[in-house]
């Protein structure tokens, strides 16, 4: 089918970057929405000093399972806001995060929004209550010292933790410090005016893709210095790829653990992910034996896709650019009636690969683009979702 075609990192086809065709392939905006929605201290600029947060965190914490009769709420005297909780042979009161408190309120049936509305004393007399009543009778806590004990989690008995620092360092094992010493770093920027990416760009508060909270990571990491080559645009040049992949963890139960990798062609200032192709994904909740998973499932799987060559991804792309289902209006109109399109959305799809390729679609790549573009119009995400899922399905079948 041909061999892969790694181009060389320091002969771009432009100085700066690579051109590349961000119309083709899906949108990607969970990067984007981390990227938006994280304040300055929770953006780190290399994955040591990431990894040296969550780890020094984690040494400070300890987790123990109580009897939630055991548990006795105070509030305080002198502030209507804040209440502490006496934990089972604990030298002094915890004070619960507000993602704690929002937990334990769950667990004990108690409507977590209202409490906070109310006076310490009167939400404390409440959440006691139904603590003594509890059924469950058992809950795993998680506290950690940083100048006071704060109670970051309260989970069932059975949850299975996994640290943050274990993902950062489960990626750290393929990626370094993140910032350019392998492969996998921090991604470039697209110029929107001249459709180049340049991977070549420094890595600052704004523009970091490494991310850690009170309650969560999240890393999102590129080869992008290391484009891949499947086949030609219409004008000739090259169909340039990157690999990628993001993961998250939550080590209180704010989130599964998981990891997602994928081929896209660009990434963008705000962050959001262009050109996206292949993406697979992988998710492990914090049940019991969610530790091993992690271990024997998701860690491997991260070094495998690190590791692996790119043939198979391009070789299935060439397949589909070079496997010709339709040569008449007839055949087209055919072909996605049977994969479940309307009239009119098959007008659409043909009128967009007839804007974007000069020709109708013949290919099946030709297809799965014409349907990914039309995706990117629906305005209802659940359509957006399903006409997306279509597209991969039909490139799935390839061969």
């Amino acid at each position: 089918m041909g061999v892969v075609e790694v181009l060389d990192a320091v002969q771009p086809t432009r100085a700066g970057g690579w051109k590349v065709d961000v119309s083709r392939g899906d949108r990607n905006g969970r990067v984007s929405s981390e990227w938006f929605n994280r304040p300055d201290d929770e953006r780190y600029l290399s994955l040591d000093d990431l990894w040296a947060n969550v780890k020094g965190r984690s040494e400070r914490s300890r987790s123990r399972v109580v009897q939630t009769a055991d548990i006795r709420v105070e509030a305080a005297r002198d502030s209507a806001e804040r209440l502490d909780l006496v934990l089972p042979k604990a030298h002094e009161p915890v004070a619960p995060t507000h993602w704690a408190f929002g937990q334990l309120a769950s667990i004990v049936g108690a409507p977590a929004s209202y409490l906070r509305q109310l006076p310490a004393p009167l939400a404390g007399i409440n959440l006691q209550y139904g603590l003594t009543n509890h059924r469950a009778e058992q809950v795993k806590t998680f506290e950690t010292e940083d100048g006071r004990t704060e109670l970051r989690a309260v989970t069932g008995p059975d949850y299975g933790r996994i640290h943050d620092f274990e993902l950062v360092e489960a990626v750290q094992r393929i990626a370094g410090n993140g910032t350019g010493d392998t492969r996998w770093k921090v991604p470039g920027v697209l110029d929107w005016s001249t459709g180049v990416y340049n991977p070549d760009v420094e890595i600052s508060r704004d523009t970091t893709t490494l991310y850690a909270s009170d309650r969560d990571v999240f890393l999102f990491l590129v080869d992008d210095r290391n484009p891949i080559e499947a086949g030609k645009l219409a004008d000739g040049s090259p169909d340039l790829y990157f690999r990628g992949f993001y993961c998250w963890n939550s080590e209180v139960g704010a989130k599964t653990l998981g990891m997602a990798s994928f081929y896209l062609r660009a990434v963008c200032q705000n962050r959001n992910l262009w050109g996206v192709e292949d993406f697979q994904e992988i998710k492990i909740r914090h049940s019991k034996y969610a530790a091993s998973r992690f271990a024997h499932e998701a860690a491997p799987a991260l070094t495998r896709f690190a590791n692996s060559s790119p043939q198979g991804f391009v070789n299935g792309i060439r397949a589909a650019r070079q496997q010709v289902v339709a040569r008449s209006d007839e055949d087209r109109a055919d072909f996605l009636r049977k994969r479940g399109f309307s009239k009119a959305e098959s007008g659409k799809i043909i009128e967009k690969v007839l804007m974007e390729e000069g020709r109708p679609p013949e290919s099946i790549f030709d297809f799965v683009q014409g349907i990914t573009r039309l995706a990117r119009d629906k305005t209802q995400q659940d359509a957006r979702l399903d006409m997306e899922g279509r597209a991969k399905k039909l490139l799935d079948r390839v061969g």
